[in-house]
């Protein structure tokens, strides 16, 4: 595979992928409302001679699905951009500053969406090069939460005959131009947690006559703090932090009713499976033996992501060939949560981060920030990354190579 015609295809389109970016930096559109955004990614695909074309998932007109065939058998390999927005007022002053309010590109999904499509215009121009299949996945609502779009993507046939998976981040947390890598757990999980503890409401004064719920809450949150101190091998990394607590009405009242909600994260699939009986069992002891009732509610929201060895060490090795070996570096476990998680449970995945941050240009806000902004030099680097990624999981299977 020649890795170098791949990089300078990706820079002959520095302009485009940026134009591209802008545009959709322009035009964001909210989880699930991604519209206007998939139509155009339909039409680009299309002019490119993609195949088995679909848009529309979990009910609605978003997300893209297709496929572009090589000339030669061998794996199917997919490559993943999530394409929505949030919902936060851009703060930037830019020529394609968002056109809507309260919506804004903030994660770089913008940017994730440019480059995948960059990347299925250099991959289609070197179709008579490619073994296999590679599938482009432009998939809608990963900020959506216990709604987000992978697992609707999966169940819907996104995955279906696929081999191997790959994506990128742009990542405010490195310097432009460096890529982060790791294999295994890259990001965490994460989960909600939400505890109703029921008491006896009754007078300030006369707390014998009621079933205080407040200092039943108070003793549940200091003892879910043990959990993580004391039953957790040290060598795991465990978050458990209480982000809501609600109870009463007024200073002379002893509520009926107390409740207790907040995250937690974990970046191993065996610890996050524990989690919610753990905090079932607390809760429920610690409420039992103040005569309160628990209620729990237990949300999961997105697994932890985990990179396949084999995946992320072609994955790494695409990597240094356009980056240089200087700027491929091994990263920490991020604790942030991302929907790729899921199809990292169902085929091998990589999952990496592609630097942006550079303090003269405003690119080193942080994600979810209103004045956060992509590096756009960056950009070719990413789809030459991606294709070149894809171009080398499927090389390996090829008989002709």
């Amino acid at each position: 595979m020649n890795v170098s015609a791949i990089v300078e295809k990706a820079n002959a389109m520095s302009e485009k992928i940026t134009g591209l970016r802008h545009r959709f930096h322009a035009n964001p559109e909210l989880p699930w409302e991604e519209k206007e955004t998939s139509l155009f990614i339909e039409e680009y695909l299309r002019t490119l001679g993609l195949e088995n074309i679909r848009r529309g998932f979990g009910g609605t007109e978003s997300g893209v699905m297709a496929d572009l065939r090589g000339a030669k058998p061998g794996r199917c390999v997919a490559l993943r951009g999530d394409i929505d927005a949030l919902p936060l007022n851009e703060e930037n002053d830019l020529p394609y500053k968002s056109t809507k309010p309260g919506v804004m590109h903030a994660c770089g999904h913008d940017a994730h969406t440019a480059v995948l499509l960059a990347a299925a215009e250099i991959l289609s121009s070197m179709k008579d090069e490619l073994c296999g299949t590679v599938r482009f996945l432009f998939q809608p609502a990963e900020e959506a939460g216990y709604n987000s779009g992978a697992p609707k993507m999966i169940e819907e046939g996104a995955l279906d005959g696929v081999d191997a998976i790959g994506g990128l981040h742009v990542w405010a947390l490195l310097p432009a131009g460096r890529l982060g890598c790791r294999q295994g757990p890259i990001m965490a999980s994460a989960d909600i947690w939400d505890i109703k503890i029921q008491g006896k409401g009754g007078h300030g004064a006369m707390p014998h006559n009621a079933i205080d719920p407040t200092i039943t809450a108070a003793t549940v949150i200091s003892s879910l703090q043990t959990v993580v101190s004391r039953e957790m091998d040290p060598q795991e990394t465990v978050v458990l932090s209480v982000g809501k607590l609600e109870a009463g009405t007024a200073v002379n009242i002893i509520p009926d009713t107390a409740r207790v909600a907040g995250n937690v994260r974990t970046t191993s699939r065996d610890v996050r499976a524990r989690m919610e009986g753990i905090i079932r069992r607390v809760a429920d002891g610690i409420c039992a033996a103040m005569r309160c009732t628990a209620e729990l509610t237990y949300t999961p929201i997105y697994p932890v992501t985990v990179n396949d060895p084999g995946a992320t060490e072609v994955m790494r090795s695409a990597a240094v060939d356009v980056l240089g070996e200087e700027n491929v570096v091994e990263v920490p476990v991020a604790m942030g949560s991302e929907d790729f998680s899921y199809f990292g449970e169902k085929v091998p995945a990589a999952y990496v981060f592609l630097g942006i941050a550079d303090e003269e240009k405003g690119t080193n806000n942080q994600h979810h920030n209103p004045k956060f902004n992509v590096n756009d030099e960056v950009l070719p680097r990413g789809a030459a990354l991606l294709a070149a990624f894809a171009m080398r999981m499927n090389g390996e299977s090829c008989p002709h190579k």
